[in-house]
């Protein structure tokens, strides 16, 4: 089992784009659709989890989680999609997130393979919007996996849809719980945002502006 480089797997929210302010106007007009006070800090806590996921700690947070039925629960998290659908129908390539660009083609340059490990549904779309999507190999979103983050089901996925080993692989994240899915996958970790947050990554920029591909693969090679 090689540990050659051979591929680099992003995380699409808060690494490639930031759709967070459209996720959190949608999740607050749902909140207020059901009665729960909704935060921006309570947004941090959905961060890297699924839709599902995300509406039961909604629904928790209000004491309201044994207030509707499955049913019910799948057209309140339908809604909030709809309601974020529209909100991202002005995403383009201007809302690319600063040195994504170079670094793609940084990772293009060296020969290695590209993936996506998103959960959102709408990760196609959004990349589509983007003009990214023929830049990667493989785009893996919430309709490949059974798994949210944390389970490292999907950038295990992504590593055999690109056909290469997990321990030859980056997974580039700003969420604890996509840090914990690259780790739990046998992965380098590398983490966009706050040290503390991300204290499970192997190697930590404060924002994407700070990336670099060469720093990136040293701290690979060296681990």
């Amino acid at each position: 089992m090689s540990k050659k480089l051979q591929a680099i797997i992003f995380d699409l929210d808060g690494v490639i784009t930031d759709t967070a302010e459209y996720h959190y106007l949608a999740w607050k007009q749902l909140g207020e659709d059901v009665g729960v006070p909704f935060t921006r800090e309570f947004n941090e806590e959905l961060k890297g989890v699924s839709r599902m996921d995300s509406l039961e700690k909604i629904l928790a947070l209000g004491n309201k989680q044994n207030d509707f039925s499955v049913e019910e629960k799948l057209t309140l998290a339908e809604k909030k999609n709809e309601h974020y659908v529209s909100l991202i129908q002005n995403i383009s390539p201007n809302d690319i997130l600063p040195k994504i660009e170079k670094l793609i083609a940084d990772i293009k340059d060296k020969g290695l393979k590209l993936g996506l490990a998103s959960v959102s549904k709408n990760a196609l779309a959004v990349m589509t919007s983007l003009g990214l999507t023929d830049q990667f190999d493989v785009i893996v979103d919430a309709a490949k996996i059974t798994n949210g983050k944390p389970d490292p089901e999907i950038f295990l996925t992504a590593a055999s849809l690109l056909n290469v080993e997990p321990i030859a692989c980056i997974g580039i994240e700003d969420a604890a719980a996509g840090v914990d899915s690259i780790k739990g996958a046998g992965m380098f970790a590398v983490g966009v945002g706050s040290e503390q947050t991300l204290a499970k990554a192997d190697i930590v920029y404060p924002s994407t502006s700070e990336l670099s591909l060469e720093a990136i693969i040293d701290a690979y090679n060296k681990a």
